[in-house]
């Protein structure tokens, strides 16, 4: 579906919804795929391009994608129908707390923890992987895309993120660990999103409507869209080089 060159685009670059390469893509399938999983949940899944992808690897595999995002699960469906998956992946607006739709032989969370629970970061963390850990078979596998800081962010670079940052908004990468062992998992693969993943997710997210921008200078959104553009351009600046995104690849433990 097309956008309207009078509206800002949305999203239209971006073959996933986080600093995610084609190469550690085709990676992650490869791994997640190894214990021939039969039942995919796709927790905040954006329009499911990894779940998708795996259903592709996977073909005695059947998937659920669920998010709040009408637009994007919209998305998902139509690639589903594109790629001749529709039989089996299937796509729910509704919201994951107090999921049901487990257990699943595979659990993709990826930068959607905050979906699993109501507390503040970051604990909300811990609350996400007892649920993660509850909606997971026995002998399956989670994969959790999670924030943690690469360092210690400075007061100046907190300032610049999102509002009201937090030195404890995220943990660092041993503790994330620690906290999944905790919550009953041992952790099989452990890797981290590179600077270059991250420059072309935040380039990409812009993108689109950067050029519709540049390009409907005088449009009666072009004021509030400038203003949204440079603030996020100014948050990652900030964040970049200090937020990291950790891939974990998860066996829960019996």
């Amino acid at each position: 579906m097309n956008t309207p060159a009078s509206h800002p685009p949305r999203l239209t670059h971006l073959t996933f919804h986080g600093p995610l390469s084609e190469a550690r893509a085709q990676s992650l399938v490869r791994r997640l795929t190894r214990t021939n999983p039969t039942t995919v949940l796709d927790i905040g899944c954006g329009w499911g391009e990894l779940m998708l992808r795996i259903l592709t690897a996977a073909p005695d595999a059947s998937g659920t994608g669920i998010d709040l995002n009408a637009d994007d699960l919209a998305r998902g469906r139509r690639n589903a129908e594109a790629r001749g998956l529709t039989h089996r992946a299937e796509f729910v607006e509704e919201s994951a707390l107090a999921a049901t739709r487990g257990p699943a032989d595979l659990v993709l969370c990826v930068g959607s923890s905050q979906a699993l629970s109501t507390t503040e970061p970051p604990e909300h963390t811990t609350e996400a992987l007892r649920a993660l850990r509850g909606l997971v078979t026995d002998n399956g596998r989670v994969l959790l895309g999670e924030g943690f800081w690469q360092r210690t962010p400075t007061p100046a670079e907190l300032k610049g993120m999102w509002p009201e940052a937090a030195v404890t908004d995220h943990h660092d990468l041993a503790t994330l660990l620690d906290l999944a062992v905790a919550a009953g998992f041992r952790p099989e693969w452990t890797e981290t999103a590179n600077l270059d993943e991250w420059e072309e997710f935040e380039s990409a997210y812009q993108a689109d409507v950067e050029v519709w921008l540049a390009q409907h200078p005088g449009h009666p959104l072009a004021a509030e869209t400038r203003e949204r553009l440079d603030r996020h351009r100014a948050q990652w600046m900030s964040y970049r080089g200090v937020l990291g995104l950790a891939y974990l690849t998860l066996v829960p433990a019996l």
